[in-house]
């Protein structure tokens, strides 16, 4: 085919698309007002959980990821399946419903305390949107994986990142798989 730039515009794209390996896209987005709604351990472990049924079910590529108390990065390939917003749409209402359940129904004559409000009675759990990243080179992507495994020692949740197992970086420092597998993308 020769270089692309003796290519039309269209047929570029097309060739860009079509015969060059996709993109990976970082997916950034947050909890309902940056609460944080995934503080605890229990709640990580079901996004997690959550995030690899669907991946298994869009069929994309995992290539890193991140879940903070109040937000979370993913860095995917495009999935097989629907797009990264039907990817997002599910992973997000499966999430939500699964930590909105109601473990136990409240008795009209107990005490009402002024605490912040239960996770069941916010309005969302999730903000509306995400932001998405396109990412085409492997510097890029490399990049953005040190990026989002160093979130959790920027926030100081952690002194390394092997203190925080809600993050691929098991895999690309030790090779191990750490709570769901990471899929290889070669270079």
């Amino acid at each position: 085919m020769g270089d692309i730039s003796s290519l039309g515009v269209r047929d570029a794209r097309w060739a860009k698309t079509h015969l060059w390996p996709a993109p990976s896209s970082l997916i950034t987005f947050s909890c309902y007002r940056r609460l944080p709604l995934l503080k605890t351990v229990r709640a990580r472990d079901v996004f997690v959980r959550e995030m690899a049924r669907v991946r298994d079910e869009y069929e994309f590529l995992l290539v890193g990821y991140v879940v903070m108390p109040e937000h979370v990065h993913l860095l995917i390939s495009e999935p097989r399946k629907g797009n990264p917003s039907t990817v997002m749409q599910m992973l997000k209402q499966r999430v939500s419903k699964k930590l909105r359940k109601r473990n136990r129904e409240s008795s009209v004559a107990q005490l009402r305390l002024a605490f912040p409000e239960p996770v069941e009675n916010i309005r969302s759990f999730w903000q509306a949107r995400f932001y998405d990243f396109n990412v085409y080179t492997n510097r890029k992507k490399r990049e953005k994986l040190e990026y989002m495994h160093r979130n959790p020692l920027t926030r100081g949740l952690v002194k390394h990142p092997k203190d925080w197992p809600w993050s691929s970086w098991p895999f690309y420092v030790m090779g191990k798989p750490g709570l769901v597998g990471i899929d290889i993308v070669p270079e």
